[in-house]
């Protein structure tokens, strides 16, 4: 089975549409959206339609922190995203606000685990920024295979039967064969606000009958999604960070 494996969409329509329209190319037989469908972007409403028409052909979707503070509190949350979090709020009907409440945290199948942010706590929004944390997502779940998002960085991480933890960055398009001697955790970028200084939407492709995970990078019209982004009033830096890519 080929899943497509899509997060961090951040009410982005352009870049959504792009890699969707990539994905297709390769006739993908699933799709899961890790979270974080709206905030930041232009097009929350947008977002949250299409993705509700994919969960109704048999996609997976999870609820990211964003999504839970346009439904609801978003106490802890930056003075930048608290502002998009209150713009979102009011671009929502009452048939989206519904589908985004009710996403689930985490989905767990076979052997694989997909969440937003961790394993560790997943309502606690942590960050899997280092071996350390990546650590305590191991130690969170028997899943050999744990795919996340919110970092808005693509890394991998993998542990050998030794308990030795190492990480590397995946390189687009370049398959990585998850080898059944290792336990994996992926954090897959972003399709709709990435911040690894390359302003290209990510997601991946997870082949399950192989065990391969690759990544890609799928350029689209970032100076328009950026450009939407001030014409709504949000601000002006979550404008500047889509075209600088951080």
């Amino acid at each position: 089975m080929l899943l497509a494996l899509l997060t961090d969409i951040h009410a982005n329509r352009e870049a959504l549409d792009a890699c969707l329209a990539h994905a297709a190319g390769r006739k993908p037989d699933r799709y899961i959206f890790l979270g974080d469908l709206v905030g930041y972007g232009a097009d929350p409403g947008y977002v949250a339609d299409v993705v509700k028409d994919f969960v109704a052909q048999g996609a997976i979707a999870l609820k990211g922190n964003h999504d839970e503070a346009a439904v609801g509190s978003a106490a802890g949350m930056n003075e930048t995203a608290h502002a998009a979090i209150v713009w979102t709020r009011a671009q929502l009907d009452e048939q989206q606000r519904r589908f985004l409440a009710g996403l689930p945290l985490s989905h767990e199948e076979g052997d694989r685990l997909f969440v937003h942010a961790s394993a560790f706590a997943p309502d606690r929004w942590g960050y899997v920024t280092d071996e350390f944390e990546a650590a305590k997502s191991f130690g969170a779940t028997r899943c050999r295979c744990t795919f996340c998002g919110h970092l808005h960085v693509p890394a991998v991480y993998h542990v050998a039967l030794t308990g030795r933890c190492g990480a590397f960055t995946p390189v687009p398009e370049a398959a990585i064969p998850l080898l059944p001697q290792r336990r994996w955790l992926a954090v897959l970028g972003a399709v709709g606000q990435p911040r690894d200084r390359n302003p290209d939407a990510c997601y991946a492709l997870l082949d399950t009958r192989n065990a391969h995970l690759t990544y890609y990078r799928v350029p689209y019209d970032v100076e328009g999604a950026a450009r939407k982004v001030r014409e709504a009033g949000l601000p002006i830096s979550l404008s500047a960070r889509l075209l600088a890519g951080r």
